[in-house]
């Protein structure tokens, strides 16, 4: 493993570089960089929607992912190391068919609103679309697992079966997009 931080203003990065895990500096600006940072960025979502108050089980799940996001940024910033594994994506399959199955089938597409819990977690779930994009950007130009890619794609899915959950915590429901607005406004308009 990398060098663990004992000072953090170290001054090494004021010519716009930064340093990886094994050693060797690279831009700030990297496809690498991109991808640690936006998966750090979802972690600190995930840490405030861990704010909330939150069903035991949602937490404790939560809780176990932002260990995992941890790990899948830890093997970004080391080339060729490898920290994420199939249990890892089990876990998260796992998850998915539990709270799925506690779900009605939908039938419309939802916004991302309803309660703030879930609302954060819509917001955990876009953050998380972006880190997948930036992986796969990486792997377009270096080398990389593909555990941290399918990962993430399997989190995303995970965290918008969540924010469904999340809204019914407290007896709520979805927010349904509504595709024939128009025609509702014009009703309104007319007076029927």
């Amino acid at each position: 493993m990398g060098n663990r931080l004992s000072k953090i203003s170290t001054r090494t990065g004021d010519d716009g570089t930064t340093g990886l895990g094994d050693g060797s500096r690279v831009r700030k600006d990297d496809a690498r960089i991109a991808a640690i940072g936006d998966v750090d960025e979802l972690n600190s979502n995930i840490g405030v929607l861990l704010c909330e108050t939150l069903p035991n089980d949602l937490r404790v799940a939560l809780t176990a992912i932002q260990h995992d996001l941890f790990d899948l940024g830890g093997e970004l910033c080391i080339p060729g190391h490898s920290m994420i594994a199939d249990a890892h994506l089990a876990q998260l399959d796992s998850w998915l068919a539990e709270y799925n199955a506690t779900l009605p089938p939908l039938r419309e597409f939802i916004l991302p609103a309803g309660t703030r819990a879930a609302s954060l977690a819509h917001v955990c779930r876009t953050v998380c679309r972006r880190a997948e994009r930036s992986i796969v950007a990486l792997g377009a130009v270096d080398a990389i697992n593909d555990a941290p890619r399918r990962y993430v794609n399997r989190l995303s899915d995970l965290l918008f079966v969540l924010a469904r959950v999340l809204n019914r915590v407290d007896g709520g429901d979805d927010v349904l997009w509504r595709h024939d607005r128009s025609a509702q406004k014009d009703d309104a308009q007319s007076g029927e």
